[in-house]
């Protein structure tokens, strides 16, 4: 089992590391090319990416997690789930390509974006939303690789997309000279590479994935997303955060504030993507074992887990707090002195909040892959919208800059005290695995 655990663990997580790292790789290259405008306006458009990998996720892994459950119960007709979860991606993708032909320039407005914003980052936005599709079924082909024990084409699908990304970046922006539209353009067809990948798997004679022409059915989706809805929160939530920052930050710090949390917001991906690698990792297994019914399994599989997530959050706090100003100038190449103590100061305090953050991805992951929907739904949403949008609010009222940072570590304190009640309350009523 062990070996098991870390099979999957360590290709989720490299796959999530290389989602990542291309991630930083947007952000340094539009830093060289429009300097703090450009994070400014990658910053405004992360929400937008937080809805989309919102909807994907929760249809996507909620698809895959049934799939996996019934499958161990060994039931038929499990395709349905896969074919469903592709469909209802592509349907929900059309309101943000309607959006991109009609009014690409009304996300930023709404962002709070100013004119020379706006300006340079319309047509970024604009590309972003047509690619809602590719970003969308992308999580539906990475899931239901990794559910059809198939972790290692995920994984190579993943970095093989990122490496394109990081790549093509380059070669759009300076090159071509096409600016940050062209590293709009890299990021969405990173996904369609990553889609033919796991499609290589599918086409095996391993899978047990076929595809199968169904209507779409509200049914099906609905109990895949109750499931997936700790996965759509948890990508939503990143959304959340954004978006209340930003505001906060724009009336205390004008755009360099909000240039400095795209700094913060970007280097802390890193350690989401991580943490989200271990959880998306060890979630197979425990629906699995859940399935089966060897409950025991299970137990051992979240201890491996926890004490895997705890050690990882020790090394990202420690590097955090040790490494700081360098980690802050890679994205500060016109050394812009505001924008380095801004930042300096924002990523000491606000990645504080990995004490918890990373357990709480997990036991929230748990609560889904062991069918338990209401917990994860509650602990989810509280985690990536309630907590931190309160937090955020009154502690930027009380301490002004360094409450809006400190938000997230309360917000994540907050969190694993509630999960920590469920899972006593559950255990002490005999209904816990």
């Amino acid at each position: 089992m062990k070996q098991n655990f870390f099979k999957y663990v360590s290709k989720s997580v490299a796959g999530m590391i290389g989602i990542s790292v291309y991630v930083l790789a947007d952000t340094y290259f539009i830093s060289l090319y429009s300097g703090a405008d450009g994070i400014t306006v990658l910053n405004l458009a992360l929400p937008l990416y937080g809805l989309i990998f919102a909807i994907g996720s929760m249809i996507g892994i909620g698809s895959a997690t049934v799939f996996a459950i019934k499958k161990a119960q060994n039931m038929t007709h499990i395709n349905k789930y896969f074919s469903n979860s592709i469909l209802w991606q592509i349907i929900f993708s059309i309101p943000f390509i309607l959006l991109a032909l009609l009014c690409p320039q009304l996300w930023l407005s709404i962002m709070g974006g100013n004119q020379e914003i706006i300006r340079l980052g319309t047509r970024y936005v604009q590309i972003v939303l047509l690619g809602a599709p590719f970003f969308m079924m992308n999580y539906s082909f990475t899931a239901f690789s990794r559910n059809d024990n198939a972790p290692t084409t995920a994984m190579v699908a993943s970095l093989c997309a990122s490496a394109f990304n990081i790549v093509f970046d380059y070669i759009f922006m300076f090159p071509l000279n096409m600016g940050i539209s062209g590293a709009a353009l890299a990021t969405i067809l990173s996904p369609v590479l990553s889609s033919i990948i796991c499609c290589s798997h599918f086409l095996s004679k391993k899978s047990t994935v076929k595809f199968v022409w169904i209507m779409p059915c509200v049914k099906l989706l609905f109990s895949s997303c109750k499931l997936g809805v700790s996965a759509f929160v948890g990508e939503i939530s990143s959304a959340v955060t954004t978006t209340v920052f930003n505001i906060l930050l724009l009336k205390i710090a004008g755009n360099i504030g909000v240039a400095s949390y795209g700094v913060v917001a970007n280097l802390s991906l890193v350690a989401i993507s991580i943490f989200n690698g271990i959880a998306q990792g060890v979630q197979p297994l425990i629906s699995k074992s859940y399935g089966e019914g060897k409950f025991k399994n299970v137990t051992q599989l979240l201890r491996l887990g926890i004490i895997l997530t705890t050690l990882t959050e020790a090394v990202i706090i420690t590097v955090s707090l040790c490494f700081t100003d360098s980690l802050v100038n890679i994205f500060n190449s016109e050394g812009n002195k505001m924008l380095s103590a801004y930042a300096h100061n924002a990523l000491q305090l606000y990645f504080l909040g990995f004490i918890f953050a990373g357990v709480n991805i997990l036991l929230v992951t748990y609560f889904s892959a062991t069918n338990n929907a209401v917990n994860a739904f509650v602990s989810s949403t509280l985690r990536g919208v309630v907590a931190i949008g309160f937090c955020a609010v009154v502690m930027s009222v009380i301490w002004g800059i360094n409450g809006i940072w400190l938000s997230f570590a309360a917000a994540e304190t907050i969190t694993f005290v509630t999960i920590i009640f469920f899972i006593l309350y559950r255990k002490n009523k005999g209904q816990y695995p």
